[in-house]
């Protein structure tokens, strides 16, 4: 007796089968959130306050399921299939967000060779209990598959209706219940599926509508609203546009000609200052040289052993990391694509950086930051940047806090120490730190209640709500200038050659709509100041005297053609320090990236400020026929093109 004949398979109806997609999508969507690192009973609970929650996780196992459960004519060969993918999804987002502290982004998929590479690099525990649960889920099903099927499709009232020369006409009912009937409802699935991606999982006022602990902490916003729909929204945020004209085998031809030791043997100590400005130089302020906030600032402005002018940074009253990005990878966080986006989260791969040019170098490299690690993702960030050693708030010892925040004076001394440990080792150092002390929001308990910040001189009138936010603002700059202040006196000091870089990451927050600005005056020039100054913060190198005479510092200067208190993009920074330090033809991006700055100091956006210091916008370039104009076009496409290479293809020891 056949096995057919003696175990008979059962089909459900069209209802049933529905139904029962249904349930099973509802089983794997629980199935998938357990396999997660929170508790299943915590998620829940979230989902019981916010419903929606419920619907949007289990839409894609059940749309899956239907589509497969169309192409194999049986639900339950397609809720195995789905449970083994979805909950496999699950297990591999919980596996890297112990590991790395990074959930599984759809973009992943394109790194399975860096993945794995990296699986021998991490002690890596894999949850077997929950591996071997989903295993005997999706077993489970296919058993199930082998005895239940589905009923076909009846075609009998279709075939009724056909009329000559439609198209019921020309495809059998046969047909439709077999390949083509199958293909065509999985295409459908995939498609409603796909189009709920891009309009219901991409909107940004829907994400935001829901409650989480922590917004900015993407493993726990995973964890807590669920990892099918976080998974499906990854889809549509963060993007890389390619750049037009783009060709993998032309970008592959400008990465030649690298070569290292040719630069001096001196320290570099880069120093980013949370929301560091000089906008208390603005004619709105009545300081004078008694109360000066930024005396060390002006002093340095001044030295003839320093060049000093304004950074333009990629982002208004926020965004540090894309300050970060542009500064040590040379690319620019606004050009990566037309929609917003943040630099940090298109990361994934090893990158060209300053850290990997210096460590080319025999430089210890290192990246310190008195905050979380995962914020913005720095923890893995930074070594794909490069850098040999990176130091968070949680390896910081004997802390110094100014209401919740770790001091600009503690930071200091933390580079001191870590630059006299560098030099007991016999190792040159490059360095870059960021602060946070001067952090955004600036209201009166930020250094704790009854702090007494001392009064802002103005010479107009503002409300009360500004010169709240001004005192305490202008509290941090005062500190951050000491910290600038200390830092010269500590390097002044040593034998070791060393050139600090001390800038700003962006303008602080002052109020909605730039309440603070208007009321002081300073957006009076919209156009200029939509364009440029509100994205400008001030910076200065400088070298001490054993750096200055290792480096033939006015030479070095007049070299690298950068006018004394002019502008320079976030993103020509590094390349620029880069070549000051005598490394000029180590790096054949950095190298690019000077050529171009010699073009155009700035490109901001749709704004570029020629070296003749020229403010241009995008279509006066574009209706510029003049071979300057020519070649700044094709230089700005190349610059595209090649960043467009770096984050997608290239491969970085």
């Amino acid at each position: 007796m056949k096995l057919r004949e003696r175990f008979p398979k059962y089909r459900l109806s069209l209802p049933l089968a529905l139904l029962a997609a249904v349930l099973l999508a509802g089983c794997i969507t629980l199935l998938a959130l357990w396999c997660q690192p929170n508790a299943l009973r915590s998620v829940l609970a979230g989902f019981k306050a916010q419903p929606l929650l419920i619907v949007l996780n289990a839409l894609p196992a059940g749309l899956l399921l239907l589509a497969f459960a169309c192409l194999f004519r049986n639900v339950f060969f397609g809720a195995a299939l789905v449970n083994f993918a979805v909950c496999g999804l699950s297990i591999a987002n919980r596996v890297k967000i112990e590991v790395r502290d990074e959930p599984v982004f759809p973009r992943d998929f394109a790194l399975l060779k860096e993945v794995g590479s990296a699986m021998g690099t991490y002690d890596i525990h894999l949850p077997v209990k929950i591996i071997a649960a989903v295993a005997l889920a999706s077993l489970a099903l296919v058993v199930l598959g082998v005895f239940i099927g589905c009923k076909p499709l009846s075609l009998a009232a279709l075939r009724a209706r056909r009329k000559p020369g439609a198209f019921g006409a020309t495809v059998s009912s046969s047909r439709l219940r077999s390949w083509l009937g199958r293909l065509l409802g999985c295409a459908a699935s995939i498609g409603v599926l796909a189009a709920l991606i891009f309009t219901v999982y991409a909107s940004n006022d829907l994400y935001s509508s829901f409650r989480v602990s922590n917004a900015y902490y993407i493993p726990g916003v995973f964890n807590e609203l669920g990892f099918p729909y976080c998974f499906c929204r990854q889809f549509t945020v963060w993007p890389i546009d390619r750049p037009e004209g783009f060709s993998k085998a032309e970008a592959e031809t400008w990465e030649t000609g690298e070569q290292s030791g040719l630069g001096r043997n001196v320290n570099v100590i880069m120093v980013m200052n949370e929301a560091f400005s000089d906008i208390t130089d603005s004619d709105a302020f009545a300081f004078d040289t008694s109360n000066d906030p930024l005396p060390n600032l002006h002093a340095l402005q001044n030295d003839p052993r320093a060049i000093s002018g304004s950074v333009v940074v990629p982002g208004f009253a926020g965004g540090t990391a894309n300050t970060e990005f542009d500064v040590l990878t040379g690319m620019q966080t606004n050009a990566l694509s037309a929609a917003t986006t943040s630099s940090f989260r298109v990361v994934n791969r090893n990158l060209d950086s300053l850290f990997r040019v210096f460590g080319g170098d025999g430089y210890h490299t290192s990246f310190f930051h008195p905050g979380d690690d995962w914020f913005y993702n720095r923890e893995n960030v930074y070594r794909w940047f490069g850098a040999a050693e990176t130091v968070f708030v949680d390896e910081m010892e004997d802390l110094d806090c100014k209401g919740r925040w770790v001091t600009d004076d503690y930071m200091a001394g933390f580079i001191e120490d870590k630059f006299e440990e560098a030099m007991a080792q016999g190792q040159p150092l490059f360095n870059y730190t960021t602060t946070i002390q001067n952090h955004m929001s600036y209201t009166p308990d930020k250094y704790g209640e009854g702090y007494s910040f001392p009064d802002v001189p103005l010479t107009v009138q503002v409300s009360e709500q500004v010169e709240t936010l001004l005192k305490v603002y202008t509290e941090g700059v005062r500190d951050a200038d000491a910290m600038l202040g200390r830092l010269r006196d500590y390097f002044a000091a040593r034998r070791e050659p060393v050139v600090l870089v001390y800038f700003g990451d962006h303008l602080p927050y002052l109020g909605d709509n730039q309440l603070g600005y208007r009321e002081l005056g300073m957006t009076a020039d919209g156009v200029v100041w939509d364009a440029m100054t509100s994205y400008e913060t001030p910076y200065v190198i400088w070298a001490n005297d054993a750096a200055a005479e290792e480096l033939d510092w006015e030479n070095a200067v007049e070299a690298l053609e950068l006018p004394q208190g002019a502008e320079i993009s976030a993103a020509f920074l590094g390349a620029a320090v880069l070549e000051l330090t005598g490394r000029a033809g180590e790096s054949p991006w950095f190298d690019f990236l000077n050529e171009l700055r010699r073009m155009a100091p700035v490109v901001q956006k749709d704004a570029y400020l020629l070296s003749g210091d020229t403010l241009l916008f995008q279509t006066d370039l574009d209706g510029d026929g003049s071979k300057a104009g020519q070649a700044l076009r094709d230089s700005l496409s190349q610059w595209r093109k090649w960043s467009y290479y770096k984050l997608r293809y290239k491969d970085v020891d």
